[in-house]
C-alpha cells in the first residue's frame, strides 16, 4: 500500500523562513479574539489580540504578544496590569475598532461596545465571555513583540455562547 506523500518543506538550511510564508502558515491556525485593556497615568489603552495563552494554573498564569509598533504599547507597561476580554461572536465590531479598523485611536475605541470599570480598575467589555483581570509579572521583548506575562488576579465569566475567531484572515464564529 502506498504512504500519502508529505508535502514539500519550503525552507532552506542556514536561512531564516520567509516572513510571507510563516504569515500564510499562521493564517491558518484558528485563534480565539481577544481585546487588550489597560488604565495608566495616559488613561485607558487598548488593542486586538488573537496571541493569547495560559501560561500555568497554579497560579494561574498567562501571557500575551503585544506588537511594540501599535501607539498604546508603551502603555501596559507603564501601567502594570491588564485585562484580557475574550469576545463573543457578536462583539465583532469592537475586535474591529481596537485592532485599528475604521481609524479610531485611544480613548475614541472605547465608543465600541459597552465598557465598565472592573477589578483592578480595568475597563471590562460588558458581555465578554470572560474577563482575566491580570498584574504584569514579567514583559520581554522578542523580536516585533513585547511578551507579556501576567498573574491571573480575577476572573469574571460572561455568558457562555458563540465565540469569535480569527481563520484565514477573517472572523468566524465558533
Amino acid at each position: 500500500m502506498d504512504q500519502p506523500k508529505a508535502p514539500e518543506a519550503h525552507h532552506d538550511a542556514g536561512h531564516a523562513v520567509e516572513a510571507g510564508l510563516y504569515r500564510e502558515a499562521m493564517s491558518r491556525l484558528v485563534a480565539a479574539v481577544h481585546v487588550i485593556t489597560t488604565h495608566g497615568a495616559e488613561g485607558r489603552a487598548g488593542f486586538t489580540a488573537t496571541a493569547v495563552a495560559s501560561v500555568s494554573d497554579s497560579p494561574p498564569t498567562l501571557l500575551v504578544c503585544l506588537n511594540r509598533r501599535i501607539r498604546s504599547a508603551p502603555a501596559f507597561r507603564q501601567a502594570g496590569r491588564f485585562a484580557v476580554n475574550m469576545l463573543a461572536a457578536e462583539q465583532q465590531a469592537v475586535a474591529e475598532a481596537f485592532g485599528g479598523r475604521g481609524g479610531l485611536e485611544g480613548e475614541q475605541r472605547f465608543g465600541a461596545g459597552q465598557w465598565h470599570e472592573g477589578a483592578l480598575g480595568l475597563p471590562c467589555l460588558t458581555g465578554a465571555i470572560a474577563v482575566f483581570h491580570c498584574r504584569l509579572v514579567e514583559a520581554r521583548s522578542i523580536a516585533t513583540h513585547d511578551v507579556l506575562v501576567g498573574r491571573v488576579e480575577a476572573v469574571t465569566l460572561g455568558p457562555d455562547r458563540a465565540k469569535l475567531a480569527y481563520l484565514g484572515r477573517g472572523f468566524i464564529t465558533v
